[in-house]
């Protein structure tokens, strides 16, 4: 199933190299927002993303990174249904 191959490892999962590309920038948004170039955003474009998918694609990952930091500073715990 194309969500386990994603989960397992998306750099290897059966996807389109657009998406690829949208996952590693998203990933280094993640971890190392200060290294994150013009040259990052041009990858993107060169990928075929305009630059309101680009703004799209920035917005939901500082979204998610803002939200998990929310809940972690004040301790909230994964629902019960959410296996690690």
């Amino acid at each position: 199933m194309l969500a386990d191959a994603i989960e397992s490892d998306w750099r290897v999962a059966p996807l389109s190299d657009k998406r690829k590309a949208m996952l590693l920038y998203a990933t280094k948004l993640t971890s190392a927002p200060a290294d994150v170039t013009a040259e990052d955003v041009a990858v993107l474009r060169r990928a075929g993303f305009t630059d309101r998918d680009v703004l799209d694609i920035v917005e939901v990952t500082a979204y998610y990174a803002y939200a998990n930091r929310i809940a972690d500073g004040l301790g909230v715990t994964d629902e019960p249904w959410i296996v690690d």
